[in-house]
């Protein structure tokens, strides 16, 4: 009876797998498609499709990233900041996520203190 369990067991834990990649696909239709409405400078939709994407999938750093390049265009700096350092947190090694980051801090920085002068 005790094998039964381990084999019931191993069973369920060699298909965590597929479930766990279920959310990334649906995150990830929900990214390209704001991808897609984001080159038609429709950046609300795209707000929409990226928050939906880190809401499916919240380790998905691509999905925070886009989401900050999208608040930014916005001009919603406050949530840009955040959503590019969660971005940052789920993936430091990802030199495209730090580019994007570390120009957003640049110009944000630059526009601040020019506005304190």
């Amino acid at each position: 009876m005790r094998s039964a369990i381990i084999v019931v067991v191993l069973l369920l834990a060699s298909s965590l797998p597929a479930f766990a990649q279920k959310p990334r696909e649906e995150a990830e239709k929900q990214l390209k498609f704001g991808l897609t409405v984001a080159q038609h400078n429709l950046w609300r939709e795209a707000i929409s499709r990226f928050e939906r994407a880190a809401d499916i999938d919240p380790t998905y750093a691509a999905a925070h990233n886009n989401l900050g390049i999208a608040y930014e265009q916005q001009g919603d700096l406050d949530n840009a900041r955040k959503a590019y350092e969660r971005a940052l947190k789920l993936e430091p090694g990802n030199d495209y996520i730090k580019r994007n980051y570390e120009l957003f801090r640049e110009i944000h920085d630059r526009a601040v203190r020019q506005n304190v002068r």
